[in-house]
This record gives structure tokens, C-alpha cells and sequence, in this order.
């Protein structure tokens, strides 16, 4: 039977933003994680399982990381994209810039875990995004809240860094019962800072 692979990306972003946020606990998670971008327990879901059931103990410190790793896996993801198309992206009206940008979370999604994909019923200004077989969700006791904050922060800050001010909230988890894991976002143009002299 093929092993499911996990990507290097979550195990190199979760590294960063255990590190960022809890430095004193980096030492124990260096078992199963490594600070490179490609890591050398390569794709093996077993060392990811582990992390994330030993954060899931962290109390709140479990969304803070998640949510911290989601950020950094996004700004990675856009670093990657080819000089040109970040170019091309930036000079795109806001509606044609957020699809680009739902383009790059769902490319994301699939690096992450394998089998995982992102659907999404674009309206103007706003998206749904469902993301199926979430790697964060698998488990077997039911949590209190949604396990999935990794792929909202990914999506917020993918939207962000293509210069798209957003916000969202995660609207069911696989987890917690959900036939998936849901999430609504909006966008809008970053309001352009006012003008001292039309202020007075």
C-alpha cells in the first residue's frame, strides 16, 4: 500500500512558528520536525501525526501556531511563484487578483497533504472554500473547536500578500463532525491612508 505523502512545506512551516512562539518547547519538536524547507523525514505522515498530537495538548498554543504556520506557508508560497506572475498578479483589478490568489491557497492545499483539495464558490467580494481530507482533522476524539485554522491563516494571509485587505472565519471542521472543512472569506481593496490636508 503507497504511503500518503506530506509535504516539506507544513513540516518547515510548523518548525517556524514553534520556534516563533514557543522556543522553549522547540527542543522536543526537533524530533519529528527540521528547519529546513525540505526536511529529512521527507513526506512521512507519521512524524506529522505525532506533532500534531502533542500541540493539540498545548492549549491555546495550538491556534497560535497553526495559525502562525498557516501565515508563513502562504508568504513562502507566494515568494515562490515566478518573479513575472507576482508582477502580472499585482497589476490585476481586486476580483481577478483574489482569484489568482485563491489559485495559489489551492496549490497550497495539495502540497500540504495529497489527497487534500480546496473547492471554492467565488461571489464579489467574498469566497467559500472547502477544503476535503484536511491533514489537521483526522482525529479520533472530537475536539471542542475546528482544527483547520492552519488553511484560514494560509488564505488570509495569501490575500494579503496580494495586496487584498481580508478577513474570514472558519464555518465547519471535519473534526468537530463536519463533512468538511469550511471557511468563509471576504476581501476588499486596502483603503488608501487620508490625506492630512482633506483631514483638517
Amino acid at each position: 500500500m503507497t504511503e500518503v505523502r506530506v509535504g516539506p512545506l507544513v513540516f518547515s512551516s510548523l518548525y517556524e512558528a514553534i520556534r516563533e512562539l514557543l522556543p522553549e518547547r522547540l527542543e522536543f519538536y526537533e524530533n519529528w520536525l527540521h528547519g529546513d524547507r525540505l526536511p529529512d523525514r521527507r513526506g512521512s505522515p507519521a512524524p506529522m501525526a505525532a506533532v500534531l498530537g502533542f500541540l493539540r495538548t498545548e492549549g491555546p498554543n495550538y491556534d497560535r501556531v497553526m495559525e502562525r504556520a498557516g501565515q508563513v506557508a502562504a508568504v513562502w508560497t507566494v515568494e515562490a511563484l515566478t518573479p513575472w506572475k507576482r508582477t502580472a498578479a499585482a497589476r490585476l483589478p481586486a476580483a481577478l487578483r483574489a482569484r489568482a490568489a485563491v489559485r495559489v491557497v489551492s496549490s497550497l492545499v495539495r502540497s500540504v497533504h495529497e489527497p487534500s483539495r480546496l473547492s471554492r464558490r467565488m461571489r464579489r467580494g467574498q469566497v467559500e472554500l472547502d477544503v476535503t481530507a484536511s491533514l489537521f482533522c483526522a482525529v479520533r476524539e472530537a475536539p471542542r473547536a475546528p482544527l483547520c485554522r492552519f488553511y484560514l491563516a494560509a488564505v488570509l494571509e495569501t490575500l494579503r500578500q496580494f495586496n487584498l485587505t481580508a478577513q474570514g472565519r472558519l464555518t465547519d471542521c471535519r473534526a468537530i463532525g463536519g463533512s468538511r472543512c469550511g471557511m468563509v472569506v471576504s476581501w476588499s481593496e486596502p483603503r488608501l491612508a487620508q490625506n492630512p490636508a482633506e483631514a483638517a
